[in-house]
């Protein structure tokens, strides 16, 4: 069995809390609320979209309840409840092309969803739970590949078509990165949010301590750090150096925008990344407190929309907190 759950809020809160956040700087964007999450303390922390129907999905981290908003809608409704198939938490997100939903259980591993039912397709479970681990977030290539990152072990995942048409079985590491990352303090994180090119060439992925963006080619096995162009840009989005320290949540549009959440930060980037995915340039930063702690986003139609996850407040993975949550909502970003 995996450690419990308390253990691993115990180590997300480590990995968030890293470094001082820098004073807030004025919004240059137009944030709003798109939908609002019901209950109490549910902590939200991932997000996914189906492109095609414009539904939403968003997971919540303390009891692994999955919400789905319908276009049009100011209220998200409950798709599968806590608990559901012994599941303790629900992070990481995403609609793969056949319109099937993936949830990360960073106690476990993942289970595939029918989006219409609500019935599990299949599930994989890490090896050796003995040993410390935390699954993340994942990536769906066009081949209907699966790529998740385990921010304690620093190696990503993989599930292949055959291995989900099979229905269950081990998550197997695909790629360990833990040799090209700088070594995080003790109880810390490193992988954290994982996008693909809209081609499968590669992925990128993010390691949320040293703030480095790792390029994994999927062709060649090849691991790389992409060089970071922050320009005159300092502070959030940045980062020293151009680095993306305290990154989560990353969303690669196909038109080569980077979107990135910087979750103590309440901060959004955006990069360009070159056409081969070896360099970015950021092109914009926002940074404005009713964010929340942005964990995930994901860019649609005319916005993008960034998880409000409190993480910070009463009862939250950052505890001890003094505030007591407001209602739980997605932001809507205009312009961004």
């Amino acid at each position: 069995m995996p450690a419990a759950l308390p253990a691993t809020l115990l180590t997300l809160a480590a990995a968030v809390a890293l470094g001082a956040a820098p004073a807030a700087q004025a919004s240059d964007g137009r944030v709003a609320t798109a939908f609002t999450l019901p209950g109490a303390k549910i902590f939200p922390e991932g997000i996914a979209a189906d492109p095609r129907t414009h539904t939403v999905y968003v997971g919540s981290y303390t009891d692994g309840t999955v919400y789905r908003a319908r276009p049009g809608r100011t209220t998200a409704e409950v798709f599968l409840p806590a608990g559901t198939d012994g599941r303790h938490t629900a992070n990481g997100l995403r609609v793969d092309a056949r319109g099937r939903l993936w949830v990360i259980d960073s106690t476990s591993g993942v289970s595939v969803y029918d989006q219409a039912t609500g019935a599990r397709l299949a599930h994989f479970e890490v090896t050796d739970p003995t040993k410390p681990f935390f699954v993340n977030d994942l990536a769906v290539t066009p081949d209907g590949t699966a790529y998740l990152t385990d921010s304690v072990r620093a190696v990503v995942y993989r599930v292949t078509s055959d291995e989900l048409a099979a229905g269950s079985g081990p998550l197997r590491p695909a790629y360990d990165l833990s040799g090209h990352l700088t070594p995080a303090p003790a109880g810390g994180f490193s992988l954290n949010g994982i996008t693909t090119d809209r081609a499968g060439r590669y992925l990128l992925t993010v390691d949320m301590t040293a703030g480095d963006l790792f390029r994994i080619d999927l062709g060649t096995g090849a691991i790389s750090r992409v060089a970071l162009d922050a320009g005159h840009e300092g502070g959030p989005g940045g980062g020293p150096g151009g680095k993306l320290v305290h990154a989560d949540g990353l969303d690669l549009a196909p038109d080569g925008t980077l979107r990135v959440a910087l979750n103590t930060v309440n901060t959004l980037s955006s990069w360009r990344v070159s056409a081969d995915g070896t360099r970015a340039r950021l092109t914009r930063t926002l940074t404005d407190p009713s964010l929340q702690i942005p964990t995930t986003l994901v860019h649609t139609p005319g916005r993008t929309l960034v998880v409000r996850s409190q993480f910070d407040k009463m009862g939250g993975p950052m505890s001890p907190g003094t505030e007591t949550p407001t209602a739980f909502t997605v932001a809507s970003v205009r312009g961004f």
